[in-house]
């Protein structure tokens, strides 16, 4: 796992493929705001609706000057899916081989019904407009998130 990643530090640069066939890099969204959400799987209820949130609140981010990128290790296609199923108006960027995953300490042991396996841990960051992480969220719990994660944007 890389270092630790803290507030205050240059969040790790990225560079995937998204839904509709584009790419998304970090570099390209420098001087405004982005928010990064690491999410387990489309189509699972904790993630749609964490997505319908965000989507529900995207013309408020974008007041903000702040984009909203969500991040698993779904297929690109798998993502239009789950765009076109609900009506995500946010950007979903697939990372199948898991390297962002392992650059942002995302991909981690997990523990359910007793087994151990390695997966995604619900996880947010903001970074500023000069790419610096404002702020993160381990461990996420889906109610009320996207609102806190709008404020603190709002702050920046």
């Amino acid at each position: 796992m890389a270092k630790e990643l803290k507030e205050g530090l240059k969040a790790p640069a990225f560079n995937l493929p998204t839904d509709g066939g584009e790419k998304i890099r970090l570099a390209d969204l420098k001087g405004q705001n982005v928010v990064v959400y690491f999410y387990p799987k489309d189509m699972t209820p904790g993630c749609t609706v964490e997505a319908v949130d965000f989507s529900a609140m995207v013309s408020e981010f974008r007041k903000a000057k702040t984009f909203v990128i969500g991040v698993s290790k779904d297929s690109v296609e798998r993502h239009d899916k789950f765009k076109e199923k609900h009506d995500l108006k946010i950007t979903l960027a697939s990372d199948e081989k898991g390297a962002m995953l392992e650059k942002y300490g995302v991909w981690q042991e997990k523990k359910l019904y007793g087994k151990v396996f390695m997966g995604i841990v619900r996880s947010t960051f903001l970074i500023d407009s000069e790419g610096k992480i404002a702020k993160i969220w381990p461990k996420v719990r889906v109610k009320g998130h996207a609102a806190d994660v709008l404020e603190a944007a709002k702050a920046l």
